[in-house]
């Protein structure tokens, strides 16, 4: 596992993420079901297109991501307080120094243990308090993370001020992974090929 230790969304962190599947898009590659997913083409060429170009069209912010992100120290303190640890935030992951794929999570805990937040619109909160289960669109991101570190177990936490928490500390899914780790290579191949041809 190697840590990048930089500001999210700082230049260099866009720098090292460029033309990388990252694991909050692992989901366009595998669907939280295992199965092919129909955005991999379009994420092959988005990926291609940075390569190429060495620009990132991930600098947009819109209205909603930056209250997210205005919320995010927030949340993170109120999870360090319901768990009593303290919460060290990185600039993202990679599996190891070939850095072919990495997540960026929004906290690692001494144990092990990595943490995403979601700060959310008040309805939403309470459809994920009521189904007390991990949205189905966060899996691949979630996995994926525990793909890129190896680590065994991660907390979903969303948030929204005024509404209870919720926090789900999710095992890893050996047989998703597995397809996973197998896709990506696949994956970052093909954009490798990809490439070349344009280049």
């Amino acid at each position: 596992m190697l840590i990048i230790e930089c500001e999210q969304r700082s230049p260099q962190w866009f720098q090292e993420r460029l033309g990388k599947p990252s694991s909050s898009r692992f989901g366009e590659i595998l669907t939280s079901t295992g199965e092919i997913s129909k955005q991999r083409k379009g994420y092959l060429y988005d990926l291609a297109a940075q390569i190429i170009s060495g620009q990132s069209p991930e600098t947009y912010i819109s209205s909603a991501m930056e209250e997210g992100i205005r919320r995010e120290e927030e949340s993170r303190t109120l999870y360090e307080m319901i768990y009593g640890v303290e919460v060290k935030q990185v600039g993202m992951i990679f599996p190891d120094d070939d850095k072919k794929y990495l997540c960026s999570p929004d906290g690692l805990r001494a144990d092990n243990i990595g943490l995403e937040l979601k700060n959310v619109l008040p309805k939403t909160q309470v459809e994920y308090l009521l189904s007390k289960k991990l949205p189905s669109v966060y899996v691949p991101q979630v996995q994926g993370s525990m793909l890129v570190t190896g680590f065994k177990q991660w907390h979903f936490m969303s948030y929204c001020p005024a509404l209870p928490p919720l926090i789900l500390e999710i095992e890893r899914d050996e047989k998703w992974i597995e397809k996973c780790d197998k896709e990506l290579k696949a994956f970052n191949q093909e954009l490798e090929e990809m490439v070349k041809r344009l280049a």
